[in-house]
This record gives C-alpha cells, structure tokens and sequence, in this order.
C-alpha cells in the first residue's frame, strides 16, 4: 500500500475541492494513484448530489457581470438550500466563477453551458456535482442571460440586497445613469414585459380575475365599516381599450355630468380628466406587469414610458432575476421535526 502523505492530501484537495477525509480516503482507495482517487472523487460526488436531487434548492444568489469591453452583461442565479449556504466563501466563488465562465463561453442554452470548463478544467456540470458533495446541500446552476449591446447603447446593472434581486438593461439613447436607475425601478417593480403589446390575452384575462378576488375581499372589510363597495375592473390593459370602447366612456362621462347637472360648456374641461381616470383605473395589468407602464419610482408624476421620451430614450431590453423566484419552498415544521428525530 502507497504512503498516503499530507502533500498529496493537499494537492487533491487543491484540484477537486473535496474535504480533507475524503481525499485522504480516496488516496488510501486508490492506492496513491492521484488519478484514480480523483475519479473516486468524482463518483461518490455524482453520488451524494444524486441523493440530494429532490430537495428544494430556493436560497442562493444572483450575479451579474458586464464584460471589459461593456458589450456583454451576463446575469446568473445559482441556488442553494439554505440562505446560510449561500453567504460561504466557497459557493459565492463559485457563483462568481460560473458567471465569468458563461460570460465568456457564451452558451446558446443550459446544456452548452454545463459542457464549459471552468478554470480549473473541470465542466461546469462537475463544479455544481463537486460543490453538491463538498458543501453538503444542493447545489443548482438555475438559469443564465445574456445580453448584447452597441455603441449608441448602454447597459444597467443593479444587484440589490446583497445579490436576492439582479437586474440589467439596454437602453438607447440614455447614459448610463438613466440605464441604472432603471435598472433600480425594474428591481423594485418587478415588470414582466417591457410593452403592454407583449402581454398575452388570457394573461390579461387571468390577472383581472386576481384582481377582481382582491376587490371582493376588500369590500368584505369595508362592508364591515359600512364603506361603500368599490366597483369590479372590467378592463385591465390598453389592449382592450378600443376606440368603441373608449367612445362609450366618454358618452358615459356625458350622461353622468348632465345627471349632476354639471353646465354643458365646461364638460371639455372636465371631460379629459375623468377619460384619464377611466384609462388608468382600466390599465392595471399593464400597470403591474409592463413597465413603460408603471409609474416612474423616482418621479410617480411620470410613467416609465413618459420618462425615457423626455430622455429620447429607448428600452431595449431587460433582464431581473430574483431568488428562488416561482420556485414553491419547503414549509418547515419543526415539531414535526423534533418529534421525527426522537423516535
């Protein structure tokens, strides 16, 4: 049997990452032979990641890198279990060095991008298997983008709450002020779209109804109070706001200023105002899902929209990755625990 030393201990470690046990272990099995204990490395890796597999990886972080020549930016959420492992020196490395290596590899989809070799050789599949095992939770590349921009572009970048939220933005015509700062709104406001046009219409369909439960809720509570009930949203986006449409809003406005006795000759001041106020109450998916949309967080006087035209910029594209955003986390039941353990 070869004389495992703690030299090749540490030149082990050095290269696969593995705890200190295990490479002693596996250079006792391998007999000294750095080669096969790294295989043997590699296959009680691929098992304890296997095992792993089905747990709910929710926690972790965002990163975001813009390339030195701020033509690319590359944002990448990876997740952990826990958000106690995903503040370890090893996995934000590991973050960092996965983002730098989609970055320059450029992968067209998932699979290209776990085919990379990451500095020290190894795939980017095998860094994720390897920090599985070294780590001792579920370590998941969940999804990458990238971005591409020209000369007369500029990107944002904004990472908020130590890497929960990333956001980039490519805008034309603005500097790259104007593009953080949206990229800051879009964290804050979570859009989904950039223009009410992309929106689908079932989608539309869909989020009026969640809206529409939301008022009946509330009117339960202001029932209670003896509040009058606020009215059902018939409309929620500008796409369903046809000219028919608009023109019985109006002639509505009309019926209703005569019935108030309010003087024909001032309706055309009055008019304008009440159509502005039908156009908003009757946009509010567009509101919460689009942001040329949503009122400017910097200046709610404003839409997005209305913002960047007095900038004579554009919005070209955008990119927000939240945390273990849509993925249904684990409910802990701690006695249920306790009670587990004891038996």
């Amino acid at each position: 049997m070869a004389n495992v030393t703690a030299k090749m201990v540490k030149e082990l470690r050095d290269s696969t990452g593995a705890g200190m046990l295990d490479c002693k272990k596996a250079l006792v099995e391998a007999d000294g032979n750095m080669d096969k204990a790294v295989d043997i490395l590699r296959e009680k890796g691929l098992s304890k990641a296997a095992k792993k597999a089905d747990r709910v990886a929710a926690e972790g972080l965002v990163a975001i890198k813009i390339s030195d020549d701020n033509t690319k930016a590359t944002v990448v959420e990876v997740n952990s279990e826990t958000d106690f492992v995903s503040q370890n020196d090893k996995f934000v490395n590991l973050v960092n060095e996965a983002t730098k290596t989609i970055a320059e590899g450029k992968p067209a989809d998932m699979e290209a991008a776990k085919e990379l070799k990451m500095a020290d050789g190894t795939t980017l599949d095998q860094s994720f298997v390897n920090a599985t095992a070294t780590i001792g939770e579920k370590i998941v590349l969940r999804r990458f983008a990238l971005e591409e921009k020209n000369d007369d572009q500029e990107f944002g970048a904004y990472q908020h709450n130590g890497g929960q939220i990333g956001v980039i933005t490519v805008l034309e015509g603005a500097d790259a002020a104007t593009a953080k700062h949206l990229a800051m709104h879009i964290a804050a406001m979570s859009p989904k779209v950039i223009s009410p046009d992309e929106l689908d219409d079932q989608f539309i369909t869909d989020q009026l109804a969640v809206m529409n439960h939301k008022i009946d809720q509330d009117n339960e509570s202001r029932a209670l109070v003896h509040k009058k009930p606020l009215p059902h949203l018939v409309y929620g986006s500008a796409k369903q706001l046809t000219d028919d449409v608009l023109a019985k809003a109006k002639e509505d406005i009309k019926a209703e200023l005569k019935e108030e006795g309010k003087p024909e000759k001032i309706w055309d001041r009055i008019i304008p105002g009440k159509m502005q106020r039908f156009i908003d109450d009757n946009t509010q998916v567009d509101k919460q899902f689009a942001v040329l949309s949503q009122d400017y967080i910097m200046d709610d006087s404003k839409t997005v929209g209305e913002f960047l035209k007095e900038k004579g910029a554009k919005l070209v594209a955008f990119q927000r990755y939240e945390v273990g955003e849509g993925i249904e986390k684990k409910q802990e039941d701690f006695a249920a625990e306790v009670r587990e353990q004891m038996k």
